[in-house]
């Protein structure tokens, strides 16, 4: 999720855009630190078209584990705004997501991964022609973004989760502890 022109190195994501009209949308970035808190705006009419949803701290280690985004992804498409709205997480998503949804972000939140650093309203590109998500956001703007975050404290750091957290490995390469 880089700015244009940026060598930042970014692991990837994985984008499910089929069947809609408009594959590509640049909106306002509307920022959640968690599915939760995601789904608390979007229950409370909080989110319009236009809008780029971005959940973000659910991914491998942030979660732990990587939160499936079904609830969110289904709760824009029952308001009507599954065309309209675009979702980037470093979540996960299933085979009944539906909607623009870019998903398995990596490196994600946790790890200051770009996603981490987005800010509401933000403009967010998401082209699926193009393979495009784009943060547009300046370089340097970014720069000050990734000297000024702190990682958060783990949601877990005592039994199988906070071994989790400790072990586990980046979406990109399968998410995996070993």
């Amino acid at each position: 999720m880089p700015p244009a022109g940026s060598h930042q190195h970014e692991e990837g994501a994985v984008a499910k855009i089929t069947g809609l009209k408009n594959p590509a949308i640049t909106g306002p970035a509307r920022v959640f630190n968690s599915e939760p808190e995601a789904m608390k705006a979007i229950l409370a009419n909080q989110i319009k078209a236009g809008d780029v949803v971005v959940i973000r701290y659910e991914g491998p280690k942030g979660g732990p584990g990587m939160q499936e985004m079904l609830a969110p992804t289904a709760a824009l498409v029952g308001q009507g705004l599954g065309e309209s709205v675009g979702l980037i997480t470093d979540g996960r998503f299933s085979g009944g997501t539906w909607g623009m949804v870019v998903g398995h972000v990596a490196p994600e939140a946790f790890e200051g991964g770009t996603i981490a650093l987005v800010q509401e309203g933000d403009s967010i590109t998401i082209d699926a022609m193009k393979l495009l998500i784009q943060l547009n956001v300046g370089e340097a703007e970014l720069a000050l973004r990734k000297a000024a975050w702190v990682q958060p404290a783990p949601r877990y750091t005592k039994g199988l989760l906070g071994k989790f957290v400790k072990m586990v490995g980046t979406a990109s390469k399968g998410a995996v502890t070993g």
